[in-house]
């Protein structure tokens, strides 16, 4: 099948790989341009132009599509059977969405119409969901509105984290969009009640001690490892890399004893890997034994 192949990070390299494996004629990548990156703003590829690179096939990569006539006209020169949209980055304009005779075909990473939008890793994890998975869609102009084709789902548990989420359903996007191709099985309208994940900032992971603890703990492993979660000690940020929630009463954000349990709104937080500004990532027996936090100190 003739498709092109639409996505940006990590989470959509699995896809195009294995479009290209099993032979599938891959007539274009389009990902995100290149950008300044790091502390010498070195220009970087994003992970899919990598990938595509090393494959051998023609990238593209506008800046932007929704009232660019000549890529619309560019895009339906492809002649394309389909389109794999996997967190690409542009809103495809109609013209493009029709182009493809079986359409643009979305790895969405949540189980739709839970958690619509740009984070849903992320999201279903914060919010305490007992499970997750990917979407196969159709696209259509809405923000993930669209009809659905085949889903799969996988848990969530205390330990689950984003990384390791993202990577489950990075793999399990690439096999589903793949019987999607091959099957091309029949799309059922999302049932109503849809949620919204909104994009992340990095403020976003700024632990509030008011919180119950149950939710801080959520938090840390729903934003790992972007945005990341941190907090305040000794005027210096702090992240917290892990951690889990225990029986303790104090006032919010003082610590309750010296090895890293602090009070919550609800409950305690024990941090158990941590990282200092600037400092290596640790456990919290080895940050301790060079930065002592005594009962009563005060996180922000």
């Amino acid at each position: 099948m003739r498709v092109a192949f639409m996505g940006s990070p990590d989470f959509a390299v699995p896809a195009l790989r294995a479009l290209h494996a099993t032979g599938h004629d891959v007539a274009a990548v389009y990902c995100q341009p290149p950008r300044p990156a790091g502390r010498g703003h070195l220009v970087h590829r994003c992970p899919v132009h990598v990938a595509a690179d090393a494959l051998g096939i023609a990238v593209r990569t506008p800046a932007r599509l929704r009232h660019d006539t000549a890529a619309h006209a560019a895009f339906a020169a492809l002649d394309l059977d389909a389109a794999v949209v996997a967190a690409y980055g542009l809103i495809l304009p109609k013209p493009m969405l029709d182009a493809p005779r079986l359409g643009c075909l979305n790895i969405h990473a949540s189980l739709l119409p839970r958690w619509r939008g740009a984070a849903p890793i992320q999201a279903a994890v914060l919010a305490g969901d007992a499970a997750t998975g990917v979407t196969i869609m159709r696209m259509d102009e809405g923000l993930d509105t669209g009809p659905m084709l085949l889903t799969e789902a996988v848990p969530i548990t205390e330990a689950t984290t984003a990384a390791l989420v993202h990577d489950q359903l990075a793999e399990i996007g690439a096999r589903l969009v793949l019987r999607a191709l091959a099957e091309n099985p029949p799309a059922v309208p999302q049932p109503p009640g849809a949620t919204y994940a909104p994009k992340l900032s990095r403020e976003d992971g700024r632990i509030d001690w008011a919180k119950p603890a149950e939710a801080l703990a959520r938090q840390v492993r729903a934003f790992d490892p972007w945005p990341g979660t941190f907090t305040t000690l000794d005027g210096t940020t702090l992240k917290v890399l892990a951690a889990h929630p225990e029986t303790g009463e104090g006032e919010p954000g003082a610590a309750l004893d010296d090895s890293l349990l602090i009070a919550c709104g609800t409950g305690a937080l024990r941090l158990t890997r941590v990282q200092r500004a600037g400092g290596a990532a640790m456990d919290a027996a080895a940050f301790l034994r060079g930065h002592a936090v005594p009962a009563g100190t005060r996180f922000e």
